[in-house]
């Protein structure tokens, strides 16, 4: 297998188990599995999702949906707040396939309602406590309002509650994960209860990696929308939402330059490949985490060997002495990401192991 430039390196096996485990435990819960496609954007790994028994799936934004569309997925949520300027996107697609959007503003609805030429499905987006969209669970004269407004306009079905925990990633623990995501699953059946005698009874949707990976089960909630599971990542691993064997990628990226000196080596692959996501490692700011490449893969993450700079293309590994030493001009290492949404995202495409290319949405 060649590789000469900055490439994301699958095991395709470790993004199968992946899959499995994750739709398993959906169906042992008796919800809904409905996972979120942003994080690999492959029309081949949604394959792999497919023969997984996955029928229904997210997306973070119209272009992606459509993408999904013409290759066969029928039952997409875009999980974005509309974009109204999008209205010939989202007609074509109300046309084609049955679409999900997400709303929580009444002039959002109302400007659907005066646009749409198809039905579609709304999800009210809920603000759990992650604080970047949705409605206040609390202002039920909102909430109720809205709900009033959707059932009245044209083409437009209330099909759910959704938020997005993210919070979960700045947790301290794999308990506090745990205790947001019950946390949150009481916030919407509350709703889900009050709104019961007016809506029938909606959809309750979760959807942040850490605590879908974390519960044991998913009974408390309808629906579960993961998507950063496929790949899992360096984040991840600190958080506790994975265990090593699990990432099923990381970044390979050759070597241009060493100095043993200051314990850094300089490797192709910078704030373009990798993305700006850090971690904080002993004080100090880390976008990845070295590991050596092996005939079978990739070893277990070198101790104490991480890139702490990126440029544009320049990415610095700091080291100790004898790790720098070992490494030439011309070697390939691998990166284990911070952040494997991103990174994937600005990659454009994958190898496996086997040598396999995978295509990409912004490959396509």
């Amino acid at each position: 297998m060649t590789i000469s430039v900055p490439t994301y390196l699958l095991n395709e096996s470790v993004v199968r188990a992946n899959i499995s485990r994750m739709a398993e435990k959906a169906t042992a819960s008796g919800v809904v599995f409905r996972p979120h496609f942003k994080t690999h954007q492959s029309p081949e790994i949604a394959g792999w999702f497919h023969e997984a028994g996955v029928a229904c799936i997210t997306v973070s934004s119209l272009k992606m949906a459509d993408f999904f569309s013409h290759r066969g997925w029928r039952d997409i949520l875009v999980a974005f707040p509309v974009n109204l300027l999008e209205n010939e996107l989202i007609n074509s697609l109300a046309n084609r396939i049955h679409l999900s959007l997400l709303v929580e503003s009444e002039k959002v609805v109302n400007s659907l309602s005066n646009i749409l030429s198809a039905p579609v499905d709304l999800y009210i987006k809920i603000d759990t406590g992650y604080h970047r969209t949705g409605m206040d669970p609390d202002d039920y004269s909102a909430v109720d309002h809205l709900v009033h407004q959707i059932a009245i306009s044209r083409n437009l079905r209330l099909k759910g509650l959704l938020t997005h925990a993210g919070h979960t990633y700045h947790a301290r623990s794999r308990e506090e994960v745990i205790k947001i995501f019950y946390h949150t699953s009481k916030i919407l059946t509350r709703l889900q209860k009050r709104l019961e005698p007016v809506s029938g009874l909606l959809v309750r949707s979760v959807g942040d990696t850490p605590s879908c990976s974390l519960v044991p089960e998913f009974s408390h909630v309808d629906e579960v929308r993961p998507g950063n599971f496929v790949f899992y990542d360096l984040m991840q691993l600190k958080l506790g939402t994975c265990n090593f064997s699990q990432i099923a990628g990381v970044v390979a990226c050759p070597v241009v330059a060493c100095h043993p000196k200051r314990n850094q080596a300089v490797i192709y692959g910078g704030a373009v490949h990798l993305s700006k996501e850090y971690l904080t490692e002993n004080g100090r700011q880390v976008y990845g985490q070295m590991v050596r490449l092996t005939e079978s893969g990739w070893s277990e993450p070198v101790p104490e060997a991480f890139v702490v700079s990126l440029a544009q293309e320049h990415g610095v590994i700091e080291a100790p002495g004898k790790v720098i030493s070992s490494l030439q001009p011309g070697e390939i290492v691998g990166i284990v990401p911070v952040h494997s949404c991103l990174t994937a995202n600005l990659l454009h495409g994958y190898k496996t192991l086997d040598g396999h290319n995978l295509t990409h949405l912004n490959e396509s």
